[in-house]
């Protein structure tokens, strides 16, 4: 309640209370019972302390300076605890489950962009190794790419849902993957306590290229320096793996003839899932998961009913490459595959350690 109210209730006008702290009573009514209000004469705090049956004079008192005892500390109540502890024990079965087992994480879309996303995921890795996971992290940039590009008044052009890279943008594109995107995830994670390491796909030779071929309706377009993936060698990958190192791989390649490539990070994340039989590979993107024809939100759905909706014209542009990628992890036998929504927070965790999930499973059969 306000001071008025108070005063009211013990039988003290305002007007007598703003005299006594010698303040115009305008000034007074503006603070409410228990405020610190200024004594103009003595410049000291004068306070309302009591709500007993007192005379007037009892109602201040001048508050002594004093150091805050620190001795002892009293917890709040809160309902905090036992929802937590929920989520710790739902946990507990994913983790044992998980432990020691590969992980491929492809981190896109918004959550790279926006800070508190990218600070949450930086977390979230560190966790999973933390209890005993393998997390591999595969990025895409594509929004920084197209930044840069425009700066330097270079159009971006898509087909297929895949970026046509020229020549003239190829070595930029490498500097902006393998750069800039590259060591701003490796010092996210490791300012959380995290060892990651940066690689291209140019280290150790873990990515051999190949020009992407356009087929069907793009069979006429020529890709350039957009590739796609010739072959995987795990070895370095696999090294840091069974380290406490994290890899964190930019998606650029390099032909048999030394050229270099860039390639859709949903389709190395793809290959290097499999390569690595990972016992589970995450798509984070800027949607919820897969929708059916009338925007529902799917579940769970098999690689078969995938492949009509592809059919269908349901899942395109943008989505296909991650569907494609999906496809071919669980059919070289990736137990799952999980299509999530990044711009939710801590999105990796929720699909990993709770009993509901989020987004679009993508199963086998």
């Amino acid at each position: 309640m306000d001071l008025k109210q108070y005063l009211e209730k013990q039988g003290l006008s305002i007007s007598k209370f703003a005299k006594m702290c010698d303040l115009p009573e305008i000034t007074v009514t503006k603070y409410k019972y228990g405020d610190r209000i200024p004594n103009k004469l003595n410049m000291k705090k004068i306070y309302a302390v009591t709500d007993k049956e007192v005379t007037p004079n009892d109602f201040y008192k001048i508050k002594k300076n004093t150091k805050k005892d620190n001795s002892v500390v009293y917890r709040k109540k809160s309902s905090i605890t036992p929802n937590t502890a929920n989520i710790l024990t739902e946990a507990l079965p994913y983790i044992q489950q998980l432990s020691n087992k590969v992980i491929v994480i492809k981190f896109g879309g918004n959550a790279m962009i926006d800070g508190s996303l990218k600070n949450n995921f930086a977390r979230d890795i560190v966790l999973l190794k933390q209890v005993g996971l393998h997390p591999v992290i595969v990025h895409g940039g594509g929004p920084q790419i197209t930044t840069h590009l425009e700066k330097l008044g270079i159009k971006s052009k898509f087909a297929n849902g895949m970026r046509i890279t020229d020549p003239e943008s190829i070595h930029i594109i490498e500097m902006v993957l393998g750069g800039l995107v590259n060591k701003d995830i490796v010092n996210s994670i490791t300012s959380h306590g995290g060892k990651a390491v940066g690689l291209s796909g140019k280290d150790g030779g873990l990515i051999r290229a190949k020009k992407i071929i356009g087929e069907g309706e793009f069979k006429n377009i020529d890709f350039k320096n957009t590739g796609t993936v010739q072959s995987i060698d795990p070895e370095v990958v696999s090294l840091l793996d069974g380290s406490p190192f994290i890899p964190v791989i930019a998606p650029i390649g390099i032909g048999d003839d030394g050229t270099t490539y860039n390639i859709n990070a949903d389709l190395v994340a793809g290959k290097i899932a499999h390569i690595l039989q990972a016992n589970k590979y995450l798509i984070l993107t800027n949607t919820t998961g897969i929708l059916d024809g009338d925007k529902h939100l799917i579940k769970s759905i098999n690689a078969g009913k995938v492949k009509k909706l592809i059919n269908q014209g349901v899942i395109s542009k943008g989505m296909l490459p991650k569907v494609e990628s999906a496809l071919e992890a669980v059919s070289y036998g990736v137990e799952h595959v999980q299509i999530i929504d990044g711009t939710v927070d801590h999105a990796v965790l929720l699909e990993l350690f709770t009993d509901e999930g989020i987004g679009t499973m993508i199963r086998r059969l």
